[in-house]
């Protein structure tokens, strides 16, 4: 049986979903001009503001109310909170480790684990392009993907990165399964980025939030689609969730001089701890050539090249296919995996 994908895309309001406060902040006399957003989201369409469920709710909730997000908890602050974890890029990991995550097993997971080196060890599946662009922007499935076995996180993202040869400025965007930054096991929206080849943090360091509705950290729906973006404009790096700028990174944080994108990666990543094979599954736990695996799709450049994709470095566990098995496509792939057993 064929799968069939769809977007979700309606933000209209429904009974059950929470109306958000205005949030105002103080202007100074000196103020910076504020940035404004482009008037056409990253996929065409004009933003609206998407449906909320109520503050708190889990992942399961949010999907049954139909609705994007859902604050993630009650205090219905706006503003992101900064939270530190393991991160990496092309095998550049950030080393942040503030929180420490379950013990493993005491049963060892298997003989051929990697040789410890003091990092987590980072485990990727997508695909990448290099070419001049304003960003990007695809459809991702938002999965509620089991963490075992004292792994850091599970995740799905757009990477933005710049043209020099080792991408040291980068803006993120996706969604994380991650205990030590957000407190469940709950998928959750989260934006980072790097500078000059050194990471942030998640959700804040520089991020300015702009959206009244959503924000970096709050939960999301178990199973939807999604479309998720990254788009240069006006002296910022604007960041898109479903139907909504949520907000930015300003051009001040790289000194001017990360203003236009060299390379995209679209991909799922898996972090155990040192030397510790992984056993969470990325994705929804299917490999890539079940087509049921999770989804990133409809991949767009944004005033940049055709989409070309090329497979990242492949990886024990976890696998990519371009998802062209009953339609041609060139913009939409599966990934996933499960790990060794715990």
């Amino acid at each position: 049986m064929g799968v069939v994908w769809t977007l979700n895309a309606d933000a209209a309001e429904t009974p059950g979903v929470e109306t958000p406060a205005v949030v105002t902040a103080p202007v100074s006399a000196a103020a910076e001009p504020v940035p404004v957003p482009p008037r056409l989201l990253p996929w065409g369409e004009k933003p609206k503001k998407l449906k909320r469920a109520k503050a708190g709710a889990n992942s399961k909730a949010v999907a049954a109310a139909g609705a994007a997000a859902a604050p993630a908890d009650t205090s219905g602050s706006m503003i992101p909170k900064p939270k530190y974890g393991p991160k990496g890029l092309d095998g550049v990991d950030s080393g942040l480790t503030p929180a420490v995550p379950p013990a493993p097993p005491a049963v060892a997971k298997a003989a051929a684990a990697p040789a410890p080196d003091g990092r987590p060890d980072f485990y990727h599946a997508g695909y990448e392009q290099v070419g001049e662009t304003d960003g990007s922007w695809a459809n991702l499935t938002i999965e509620q993907s089991k963490l075992l076995g004292g792994d850091y996180h599970t995740l799905a993202e757009i990477a933005v990165r710049s043209a020099d040869e080792e991408s040291k400025q980068t803006v993120e965007v996706g969604w994380n399964v991650d205990p030590s930054v957000n407190g469940d096991t709950d998928p959750h929206l989260f934006v980072f980025h790097w500078r000059e080849g050194k990471p942030q943090c998640y959700n804040a360091c520089g991020f300015v939030q702009y959206s009244k509705t959503v924000k970096p950290g709050d939960t999301l729906p178990a199973g939807a689609q999604k479309r998720f973006g990254i788009q240069h404009s006006g002296g910022v790096w604007w960041i898109a969730y479903d139907s909504e700028w949520i907000g930015h990174f300003p051009d001040s944080l790289w000194g001017g001089k990360y203003t236009k994108a060299g390379a995209v990666q679209w991909f799922g990543e898996v972090v155990s701890p040192d030397a510790v094979l992984p056993c969470s599954e990325m994705g929804n736990g299917k490999l890539a050539a079940d087509l049921a695996a999770a989804r990133i799709g409809s991949i767009s450049m944004t005033n940049g090249p055709v989409v070309s994709l090329k497979e990242m470095a492949k990886v024990p566990y976890y696998t990519m296919k371009m998802a062209d098995e009953i339609v041609p496509t060139t913009t939409t792939f599966r990934y996933g995996g499960t790990g060794v057993p715990c």
